[in-house]
């Protein structure tokens, strides 16, 4: 298949070269570079970590405003904005000489964010090939679950070799000539004129959202189900090893059962792939939240931590599949990229809240109670899933 001229193929391997970069030196990037950055510049962790969340909590406010963007535009200009705004952030960040210089370069960042992550990514495959985006959009999660396996080490050794500024201004570099170009020359330059609405109940539409605000119920169980699984995500990313030692792993124990993660997201979206779309993405979102809650109740029951988050790795890498298939599937391609931007905005909104909600839960009730927390929670996205799948039933669809 092509768009514009341009095979899929190319396209989403452009797309994952952007992906695994921006991901890398933007929502990955203080897993390596907080250590060397408090050393060198005395600055306390939590100031640190107020940085990623500022940058999502810009990157969530700016979304709408990008969705709305790559609706009128086409994904190639947004795109190409977002790789500039991360290359401006993080030679921002490199020459920051204070909080308040560097809290200003995380929020840079959050605009690139908005207009260079997943949500971007989607939005753009949306508007490239309508209805049939589900596969590139799969495709393109492969591509994205290798960001930390590709850019923690090259991070470590920019480190070592450079400094975290020396890093910083390197992956600036980078994406002034590998991903700029990437979203210039190998993305279409417009996309083509999107379908018509499919017809009957077998589109799988109706509708769009009411973006007015929540009153269309599938739209709302969307976003409950994806602010939910997006705070738990980046609560476990930003805490696990906390969570892990008190239940008494070793660090290095800890450390070593959170590499089970990624492999179990990357296979996760493999079995998706060789689905080849046979399925409602209905069952994706439920799938991704059954094991998602079976990972964390896991946890909390004590059964192996190993089993535990290969489940709940799976579950993740389903949710990224999810988050972007079952919007197309249920509005249609016609305003996809503009809903796509209003789900954004709450997702990034929990994400940034989440390392502080995860830290004051932890202070409160103990690793164990907050494992209780996290697992309750949980079960929401599963209810938010049944209840759109028993809408989407009762509407006539064939999910």
């Amino acid at each position: 298949m092509t768009a514009a001229g341009r095979p899929r193929a190319v396209i989403v391997a452009a797309l994952g070269v952007i992906q695994i970069f921006a991901w890398g030196s933007t929502y990955y990037l203080m897993a390596v570079m907080a250590g060397p950055m408090a050393a060198d510049t005395g600055w306390g962790t939590a100031a640190l970590s107020a940085g990623l969340s500022a940058g999502l909590l810009v990157a969530g406010l700016a979304a709408p405003a990008a969705g709305r963007l790559i609706q009128a535009t086409g994904g190639r200009p947004v795109l190409a904005g977002g790789m500039v705004l991360i290359a401006a952030g993080l030679m921002l960040l490199a020459a920051a000489p204070n909080l308040a210089v560097y809290l200003a370069a995380w929020a840079v960042l959050g605009l690139g964010m908005a207009a260079g992550l997943y949500d971007a990514a989607f939005s753009t495959l949306g508007c490239l090939f309508g209805r049939d985006a589900r596969a590139a959009i799969t495709q393109l999660t492969l591509w994205g679950g290798f960001a930390s396996t590709i850019c923690w080490p090259i991070s470590a050794w920019l480190v070592e070799a450079a400094g975290w500024r020396g890093a910083c201004l390197a992956y600036a570099a980078l994406h002034l000539c590998v991903t700029l170009p990437a979203s210039l020359l190998l993305l279409p330059r417009r996309p083509p004129v999107a379908e018509p609405a499919a017809q009957g109940p077998e589109a799988g539409s109706g509708p769009a959202p009411d973006l007015a605000g929540l009153r269309d119920l599938r739209f709302l169980c969307i976003v409950v189900a994806g602010v939910t699984l997006s705070m738990l995500v980046t609560i476990w990313s930003t805490h696990f090893v906390t969570l892990l030692t008190a239940a008494g792993h070793s660090i290095a124990a800890a450390i070593a059962l959170g590499t089970l993660i990624g492999p179990s997201q990357v296979a996760a979206r493999v079995l998706e792939m060789l689905g080849r779309g046979r399925h409602h993405p209905i069952w994706t979102m439920g799938a991704a939240s059954g094991l998602v809650f079976l990972g964390f109740l896991g946890l909390k029951l004590g059964i192996p931590a190993s089993a535990a988050l290969v489940a709940y790795g799976a579950g993740n890498g389903l949710f990224s599949i999810a988050r972007g298939a079952l919007p197309l599937t249920l509005f249609g391609p016609e305003r996809y990229a503009q809903t796509m931007g209003r789900l954004a905005l709450p997702m990034l909104l929990a994400s940034a809240a989440a390392p502080s909600i995860g830290a004051a839960a932890i202070a409160l009730v103990g690793p164990g109670g907050t494992l209780t927390l996290l697992a309750s929670a949980a079960a929401l996205p599963c209810i938010a899933t049944l209840v759109l799948a028993l809408s989407l039933r009762g509407g006539g669809e064939r999910a």
